[in-house]
């Protein structure tokens, strides 16, 4: 049984910071993929950062150059550093894992950030 459970998010104003985290539990180990997808009310979820246990990353190119994601395998944790926010990265923030033996994918229950003056 995998858990994910996501914490860091909050209100910020254009152009601040927020680091996300995601503690893994149960049998959350190097098989997996893990990441972070947002969903924006009226809007489908989008990936937004993944990363390997390896440390290979991907971005999102509305991210790109903004948003930098890490992980400790140990810890089975996952971060997203935040920067230069924007009122369109305003979003329920998701963490995301995938066992890359089966592509069977698990879910956070989320957390909000929102940017805004």
């Amino acid at each position: 049984q995998v858990q994910l459970v996501e914490s860091g998010g909050g209100l910020v104003q254009p152009g601040g910071s927020l680091r996300l985290s995601c503690a893994g539990s149960g049998s959350i180990s190097s098989m997996y993929t893990m990441g972070w997808y947002r969903q924006a009310p009226g809007k489908q979820r989008e990936l937004v950062a993944t990363i390997t246990s390896g440390g290979y990353a991907n971005y999102a190119d509305s991210v790109k150059g903004r948003f930098t994601i890490s992980r400790d395998n140990a810890k089975k944790t996952v971060w997203l550093q935040m920067n230069s926010l924007k009122p369109e990265d305003t979003a329920a923030y998701y963490c995301w894992a995938r066992r890359i033996t089966t592509d069977t994918n698990y879910w956070g229950q989320g957390t909000q950030v929102t940017v805004s003056s």
